[in-house]
């Protein structure tokens, strides 16, 4: 049973947050789409407000009307039961309509949403439901995505200009490994609170005995692997990655300058802290790294049992420092928030997955092809969001996201 009350102020704040991540952009700013993997921060404003618009205001307000139908096909993203949408590599070219205009369209709707939430029966709540999450879903790839097209532009802009204390030099926590015996684990979300379809049905796997690494790799680690020669060792990589790697020149992480000494983030170029986390970082380049080590990736039922019982605690989007933060303390460090955190499995249906009903059921179980999971959440993330069930997924050569490194062994 859904909560009419907590669900109307869950919706206020996820929705204010959104406008608060993009105020600091100018309606410039706001238009930019650096690749087609990115989309701008307009189209981010404009996608979550079309989903509530047409999954939740045009089924069931009565009288509904769109501003522009027209909306319906700009905003659409890939809801193919929806209708057509426009080109996702071309999403930079929507000009029209104007930032102020897509504001104003996000008050209207919020007001109307919240007006409409009291009368709203059972699979109408859990449509806002969704979309709440989607939304804190899209407030990630709206930071990732200005940081991608700001990393562009010669004059190395920054997103804020908010202090951030740096790291004494040397401070992650010394490296441990906590060891796992064998055992048949419960995996996938459990209990009444929201999960996306993708993390059920709750599942029973064997897990083998496995060590895992306390924390996540640093930059100064990372560096000793490229100053190793790793980029240019055909042995470490896999074929797809070492294929990669050539074809797109990576000498290193992607926001590293060519000297590694420093790195674009949403503060400008600053020196690179080699106690901090290394991100931006593809699977490819994580597995390379975990060969490199001696060690390898975790699978996803191993970084699932490891994070079973855990505190969401860490560095996310709601500290304001939009930068990674380095380990500290003894013991599993750095589960949730900071990177997600890549795996060595494939982003695959549960045993007996089934997806939701209508056009949300192309929410995630289409995507289940070509992707790796990743883990446990971001610098970016909102904390409300995460949980030791949910599943991330990219393609192994993405790298715009802020993911990074943990490392496994067989025990």
């Amino acid at each position: 049973m859904i909560d009419r009350e907590a669900l109307s102020l869950r919706y206020a704040r996820v929705r204010a947050r959104t406008d608060a991540l993009a105020a600091p952009l100018s309606p410039e700013d706001a238009m930019v789409q650096s690749m087609p993997d990115a989309s701008p921060a307009k189209w981010h404003l404009a996608h979550t407000t079309w989903f509530f618009e047409e999954f939740v205001l045009a089924p069931h307000e009565p009288g509904h009307r769109w501003p522009d139908e027209r909306w319906r096909v700009l905003f659409n993203s890939y809801y193919e039961a929806v209708g057509p949408r426009h080109a996702r590599p071309a999403r930079g070219l929507l000009s029209r309509p104007p930032l102020d205009e897509v504001r104003a369209w996000r008050s209207r709707v919020d007001a109307r949403v919240l007006e409409l939430l009291p009368s709203l029966g059972g699979a109408a709540l859990e449509a806002v439901s969704l979309g709440t999450h989607h939304e804190e879903q899209h407030q990630e790839l709206l930071l990732t995505d200005v940081q991608h097209a700001l990393s562009g532009s010669e004059l190395r802009p920054a997103y804020t200009d908010r202090p951030l204390a740096a790291s004494p030099a040397g401070s992650a926590a010394p490296l441990a490994w906590t060891s796992f015996d064998e055992a048949v684990v419960d995996l996938g979300h459990a209990g009444d609170g929201f999960a996306f379809d993708n993390e059920t049905p709750r599942h029973r796997a064997l897990v083998g005995p496995f060590r895992l690494a306390s924390r996540l790799v640093t930059n100064g680690e990372y560096r000793a692997f490229v100053d190793d020669g790793g980029y240019d060792r055909a042995e470490l990589w896999l074929a797809d990655g070492w294929a990669a790697a050539k074809s797109g020149a990576w000498r290193g992480p992607l926001y590293w300058d060519d000297a590694g000494e420093h790195a674009f983030g949403m503060r400008g170029m600053q020196p690179l802290d080699p106690a901090l986390p290394v991100a931006h970082v593809s699977h490819y380049e994580a597995d390379a790294f975990a060969r490199w080590a001696g060690a390898r990736l975790p699978t996803e039922p191993e970084w699932e049992r490891a994070a079973q019982g855990r505190a969401v605690e860490g560095n996310f989007v709601d500290s304001g420092r939009l930068a990674t933060s380095p380990a500290r303390g003894e013991g599993m460090a750095q589960l949730f928030g900071d990177v997600w955190e890549w795996t060595g499995s494939a982003y695959l249906p549960y045993p007996r997955f089934r997806p939701l009903e209508g056009a949300l059921g192309e929410y995630n179980g289409k995507f289940m092809s070509g992707q790796m999971v990743l883990r446990g959440g971001s610098c970016f993330s909102p904390r409300e969001h995460l949980r030791a069930s949910y599943r991330n997924f990219f393609p192994p050569h993405a790298r715009w996201q802020v993911s990074g490194v943990r490392l496994a062994r067989d025990a």
